[in-house]
């Protein structure tokens, strides 16, 4: 069971009272993009064993969207920040590069 907290309210959780909404940080191809960026943007996520950044909503409490980052092998959750940014915080990638040495999120070198 995943123990998550609402960084909109405050509320720490089971996984219950929350409902996924799959992959964070995905980049939606415009109306003028090539088809085959679209279909990237419908159909491809990557689903990796290990550390993952999720969209979550808080549907029995606040009902606000967050993001989640957690592993997906061991099921720990690093930490939830707010749904209204293009990147996980810094302070956050540190917690994991810590606990997960090698780790680099796909906009961070």
């Amino acid at each position: 069971m995943l123990l998550l907290e609402c960084p909109c309210c405050g509320v720490t959780a089971e996984e219950t009272e929350f409902h996924g909404g799959g992959e964070a940080h995905v980049k939606r191809a415009g109306p003028s993009s090539e088809d085959a960026a679209f279909e990237t943007y419908l159909f491809h996520r990557e689903n990796p064993k290990g550390v993952h950044f999720e969209r979550w909503r808080h549907v029995t409490g606040c009902g606000k969207w967050f993001m989640a980052a957690r592993d997906t092998a061991t099921l720990e959750v690093f930490g939830t920040y707010s749904a209204q940014t293009l990147a996980p915080p810094e302070d956050l990638l540190k917690q994991i590069r810590d606990k997960r040495p090698g780790f680099k999120w796909r906009d961070v070198q």
